[in-house]
């Protein structure tokens, strides 16, 4: 059995690796507006033009109707609770199952599941298949 041990992170460590977190996060957004900004200027002054007769666009231009846009159809909200109210029988057995693991079950013992799989898993999985086969050839 091997015992796995974990090095502990030093607390200002830790927070010096969630403000760069953070700032990779906020370049990575900025990257990402930009590019999107850019593809719907490209698009727009490649289509607009011949399709419509307008004219063509900047990119800051791109920019502002890209985020018109998000206010006009989407809002700045990344989700509601509205589908929490109505579940599907699905859903709710989903959650519920959920819900119940994580107040029974700990994350924190999934540590213990190698040690287990490897002590009596296997051979209790083994004899489960055996007993599946038995009864399949019945």
């Amino acid at each position: 059995m091997e015992t796995v041990y974990r090095r502990r992170t030093h607390p200002v460590l830790k927070g010096l690796k969630i403000v760069g977190f953070v700032i990779l996060g906020a370049i990575a957004a900025a990257g990402f507006a930009f590019l999107f900004g850019y593809f719907v200027m490209l698009l727009w002054n490649w289509l607009m033009p011949s399709i419509f007769g307008l004219t063509t666009i900047t990119f800051w231009q791109a920019a502002g109707i890209v985020l018109l846009a998000r206010l006009v159809f989407g809002g700045f909200k990344h989700g509601s609770d509205n589908h929490y109210k109505k579940r599907s029988p699905k859903k709710e057995f989903f959650h519920h199952w959920k819900d119940n693991y994580k107040k029974e079950r700990k994350c924190r013992d999934w540590r213990h599941f190698d040690d287990f799989w490897w002590d009596e898993g296997e051979k209790a999985y083994n004899e489960y298949m055996e007993r599946r086969k038995e009864q399949e050839q019945k």
